[in-house]
């Protein structure tokens, strides 16, 4: 079993605090949510988990298996079988889907262990199956042109093949219509195991419809304010944030 741990993430971004305290451990096997307005430091919590730059950790430490990794690049972080699937996936021209995604599978691998063509080639003919994607999107331009279903689809796909053991989905359901979602969910589940460990930051309780977590966070002013079963994300749907907000004495006001 791995585990990663957050401890006390105090994080800012161009000098105004996002992150105030979060604290969160996630094992492999388990799936978990966070749920949370806007603005609560939801894909702050991703970037910093995953090293982004731009994202300044000030207190506290993010644990892979009891290492500290705050110190690694955002390579080194993957390496060690962290995967980010973005909410909004950059366009790379001139690489396409297959050669971005053998490059991505052999960076971490020993010279004798690198992934032949065959092989890769069998691996990506039978997770496109999974996700019902047209084998011509494997030659197009790292996701060039692609629709936003196809772009999440896509981050899937790239999630199949690199099989890390943690893996931060942040709003992969945004943008997606029922039956890319029920896809994109169809191919999360089929990680699931003992060697895999996911948290999904969602708004919406459809997507937890389809992937069941196991746990559920509901943040709120930058911290994880409450820790529950799935029946939470059912009375967030029910009451919304205000109810959870009231109950422990936050003030909350919606976002107009």
């Amino acid at each position: 079993m791995s585990t990663l741990e957050i401890k006390d993430l105090h994080v800012r971004v161009e000098e105004k605090e996002i992150l105030k305290g979060v604290n969160l451990t996630i094992n492999t096997n388990e799936i978990h949510a966070i749920m949370g307005p806007n603005g609560t430091g939801k894909s702050t919590l991703s970037a910093a988990i995953m090293g982004n730059p731009n994202f300044e950790v000030t207190q506290g430490e993010i644990l892979l298996d009891g290492e500290n990794i705050l110190e690694l690049e955002v390579d080194e972080r993957a390496r060690l079988g962290l995967f980010l699937a973005m909410q909004y996936p950059s366009e790379i021209a001139g690489i396409t889907n297959a050669e971005f995604m053998r490059a991505a599978m052999n960076a971490g691998r020993a010279e004798e262990d690198k992934i032949g063509v065959m092989a890769f080639l069998k691996k990506l003919d039978d997770k496109m199956a999974l996700l019902a994607m047209h084998e011509d999107m494997a030659e197009r331009y790292l996701n060039e042109g692609f629709s936003g279903g196809e772009k999440k689809r896509n981050e899937i796909l790239q999630l199949l093949m690199l099989e890390p053991k943690f893996a931060i989905l942040d709003e992969i359901d945004s943008g997606l219509d029922i039956d890319a979602l029920k896809v994109v969910s169809k191919g999360v589940n089929a990680m699931r195991g003992e060697k895999f460990g996911a948290l999904i930051i969602t708004h919406y309780q459809r997507l937890l419809n389809y992937i069941t977590p196991d746990v559920v966070h509901v943040m709120m002013e930058g911290r994880v304010v409450m820790t529950g079963g799935a029946e939470l994300a059912s009375r967030l749907e029910t009451e919304g944030y205000h109810g959870i907000a009231k109950e422990l004495g936050i003030e909350y006001k919606e976002e107009a």
